[in-house]
């Protein structure tokens, strides 16, 4: 897939972004340790004539850490994105950590979402100080040690591939060890070899953790467009409560659980019903159709 990459800077800001494909525009709110470079579920899309923008968030990749000063004045720098762009409507895609961008944008600006996508994403607080994940993360996901974590995972992903898959994809699942090895597929271990190759965190994933607190019942109520949200009945990373709360509180809104490995839906045994979904829901929201 050809990946154009591009920054638009403004008001003593800089957010990075690319465009894959042509068609009608897809806006992607990454998850966490991600950036403009995302592509789980990319290629089905841009196969079924879809144009995916994605901006690297606050504090990703080579987008300024100062928009993430608070969700609200992130989503509208994000707006502001959406208005250099010529661009008047995007269906909305708000992947993990990304979640309460995507909510936050969808009820702020109602006008310009024509469908919003959930996809194993946080819709309420997450990851407190008592939990044992917030305290790591402000350990070894810190700016200043970030790219030190990054350079090991990788250096162990590419040494021991299979091995590392393993290790790390029971963080992503509820399934104890022997069932998860039932759902795994050949190209797996190579597609999370991948992810790691592509992931930092910058400054962006603590202002995720931190952000995750601003997102309000107020904002989901607020959500117009019709929402479709995927998830995995065995995330170990989100729990159920996430998409629960946010089929509950969004007025519009369609809960399609995936009897996949994990979190990472976008691989696996499931990765292909969650992409035909996703694709059956944008087209029947499509303004292209009759």
């Amino acid at each position: 897939m050809e990946r154009i990459i591009r920054k638009y800077s403004t008001g003593g800001v800089t957010i990075e972004y690319s465009i894959i494909g042509k068609g009608e525009p897809i806006f992607v709110f990454h998850g966490g340790h991600s950036n403009c470079h995302e592509e789980f579920g990319y290629k089905p899309l841009v196969e079924n004539g879809y144009s995916i923008i994605t901006p690297s968030r606050a504090g990703y990749g080579r987008t300024s850490k100062e928009i993430g000063e608070s969700l609200t004045k992130a989503c509208e720098y994000y707006g502001k994105l959406l208005e250099h762009l010529q661009i008047e409507k995007v269906h909305v895609i708000a992947i993990s950590a990304g979640g309460p961008t995507g909510l936050r944008f969808a009820a702020l600006f109602p006008e310009r979402v024509r469908s919003l996508t959930l996809e194993s994403a946080v819709s309420r607080e997450w990851l407190t100080k008592k939990d044992l994940e917030y305290k790591a993360a402000h350990i070894i996901f810190r700016p200043f040690i970030e790219g030190f974590t990054w350079k090991m995972l990788r250096f162990l992903s590419h040494l021991f591939p299979n091995a590392m898959f393993k290790m790390m994809a029971a963080q992503f699942s509820s399934l104890t060890k022997k069932d998860l090895k039932l759902k795994f597929e050949e190209t797996d271990a190579e597609e999370f070899k991948k992810m790691n190759s592509r992931q930092r965190s910058g400054h962006g994933f603590l202002i995720d953790i931190k952000q995750s607190k601003e997102i309000t019942d107020q904002d989901l109520k607020s959500i117009i467009s019709p929402t479709l949200v995927l998830h995995s009945k065995n995330d170990g990373f989100i729990s159920l409560d996430h998409p629960h709360n946010a089929v509950e509180k969004i007025t519009n809104a369609e809960l399609y659980l995936l009897d996949s490995w994990g979190h990472l839906i976008w691989i696996g045994q499931s990765s292909e019903k969650a992409d035909e979904k996703l694709i059956s829901f944008l087209k029947s929201q499509s303004n292209l159709k009759v």
